[in-house]
């Protein structure tokens, strides 16, 4: 699943592709996609321009000309793209079409159909579900050290397993999980409420770092994830833990080993990051 740099180079490169343009017609071969249909998509942006487009957690918020905005996630695999029409032909996981009036098309990919976009009144995205509930973006400006340390204190599931739940940090997935808590030498399996104040600081300052380099090098591109323009990113080759079990962790030197944890696999060194037996209070 793309997480929060990922989706923030799919912002990036799609605004200066559609920003200014005007919506003509919609199509779909695929219209569960589009939450309350397609003549519902129709009926609202035709006829409307996209005046911007803005990023919160995972999720992408389209804005048009008469207040009302277009919250898409992208979920597990898809993709945006921007083509001449009807030059470029349609790909077998081409689902969702915008065709704008300069005749380029904007391109909803997703190989296995789990993303959604969703209509809503600008201003009020934030009532939608999953973006309702959302934690502060990893900034030094929104991430509140006191904050974060008091949501930890208060769980006891793995600390891996809490930095997934948006409802604490925004934007942290299984790759930066393992990358954020290898750079803090924290143990995945932790009890979150046992961490150190120390631990709990160095994970809140490498959650930061680690994803504003992330989007600084374009993103992971592990396994399928390119931007709007097709470019992949370059995090892949920073990345420490991460889908590289069996191989010597690049700061100590033992093998990096994988494991599950609340069912993610989950990558860390055994030796810079382990567990404790007791509890810290």
């Amino acid at each position: 699943m793309p997480e929060l740099p990922e989706v923030e180079n799919v912002r990036l490169s799609l605004l200066p592709l559609i920003q200014g343009k005007t919506i003509t017609a919609i199509g779909t071969n695929w219209e569960k996609i589009l939450t309350g249909g397609l003549a519902h998509f129709q009926q609202t942006l035709v006829g409307h321009t996209v005046t911007g487009l803005d990023r919160r957690g995972k999720y992408l918020l389209f804005r048009f000309d008469h207040g009302v905005t277009m919250v898409s996630h992208l979920r597990m695999e898809g993709k945006y793209q921007v083509v001449p029409y009807p030059t470029v032909p349609f790909g077998r996981f081409a689902h969702v079409w915008f065709t704008f009036s300069d005749d380029s098309q904007l391109r909803y990919h997703d190989m296995r159909k789990f993303g959604r976009m969703q209509l809503i009144a600008t201003g009020q995205e934030y009532l939608v579900s999953g973006l309702s509930s959302l934690g502060p973006e990893p900034t030094p400006a929104q991430f509140d050290l006191a904050a974060f340390a008091a949501k930890l204190k208060a769980r006891k599931a793995p600390i891996k397993s809490v930095l997934l739940d948006q409802t604490v940090v925004a934007g942290v997935g299984n790759i930066y999980a393992d990358e954020t808590l290898w750079q803090a030498r924290v143990n995945p399996q932790q009890p979150a409420c046992t961490l150190k104040k120390t631990e709990i600081a160095a994970l809140h300052d490498a959650i930061i770092a680690v994803l504003a380099q992330s989007i600084q090098l374009g993103g992971t591109s592990v396994h399928t994830f390119v931007d709007a323009t097709g470019a992949r990113g370059g995090f892949q080759d920073r990345l420490h833990v991460y889908e590289r079990q069996g191989e010597p962790c690049d700061r100590c030197g033992t093998d990096i080993v994988k494991i599950k944890v609340g069912q993610r696999g989950t990558h860390y060194c055994p030796k810079c990051q382990p567990l404790r037996k007791r509890v810290i209070r």
